[in-house]
């Protein structure tokens, strides 16, 4: 077995720090359940990229009204929601498929519909929340119609993140409940603390010793995802 080293995020070698994460869709998701990690995975790159296009339509938000706190806000949004969000949701997520940990898949749901609240309260787009929503596009498409363009790209953006964000918690919660899942699960993986580091499936169909056959665990099957 090879050690296997981060691999995210893939930081140019001129930057003197290295990546905290190793991912790999390919070797450590079931293959029934690789194409929904990623576009979980998608999903989250798709909101980084809505709040830098945010950022943009604050500035133009700005310019036109003169109401800077949003800008200031978006700024804040912008380096605090794109990592927060990689470790806050998408990482339960994606060791919940890994290791069919109950303990990530309840992290994931309390977490990810955390974030869904939010985002739909950024596409409602309510001043002074610095985020460009539908109210603060309308209201100021009035009066300047070149910002409430610019605007608008991040308002549907945000729009299309909330509809995909409760797409996939309907998603997920429907192979964990199908699967077996449940929240005493969740609590017996507290208290004995295998939520910490839980084995990969592959690690877990591996262990075994000497001349005695491998002790395969009881994996719930979830089922086609898509179907």
């Amino acid at each position: 077995m090879t050690k296997k080293v981060n691999n995210f995020p893939p930081l140019p070698k001129f930057i003197p720090l290295k990546p905290c994460f190793y991912q790999n869709f390919t070797d450590e998701i079931p293959i029934d359940y690789q194409t929904l990690v990623r576009r979980i995975y998608r999903l989250w790159m798709f909101y980084c990229i809505t709040l830098c296009v945010n950022l943009i339509a604050c500035l133009a938000w700005w310019i036109a009204s003169g109401e800077g706190v949003n800008f200031g806000l978006a700024i804040l949004w912008l380096v605090l929601f794109s990592p927060c969000s990689y470790v806050c949701w998408f990482r339960p997520v994606y060791k919940a498929f890994r290791s069919d940990s109950s303990f990530n898949f309840m992290a994931f749901f309390f977490l990810f519909g955390g974030q869904f609240i939010l985002t739909i309260f950024q596409a409602i787009g309510f001043s002074g929340w610095g985020a460009c929503g539908w109210i603060a596009t309308i209201r100021l498409i009035g009066t300047n119609v070149g910002a409430g363009i610019v605007m608008l790209f991040p308002t549907v953006m945000f729009t299309l993140c909330a509809v995909g964000m409760l797409i996939c918690l309907i998603r997920v919660h429907r192979i964990y409940r199908g699967g077996g899942g449940s929240f005493q699960k969740a609590q017996n993986e507290w208290q004995s603390g295998s939520w910490k580091d839980p084995p990969s499936r592959e690690a877990q169909h591996s262990n075994f010793s000497g001349n005695s056959l491998p002790e395969y665990p009881t994996v719930p099957n979830y089922g086609n995802p898509w179907s």
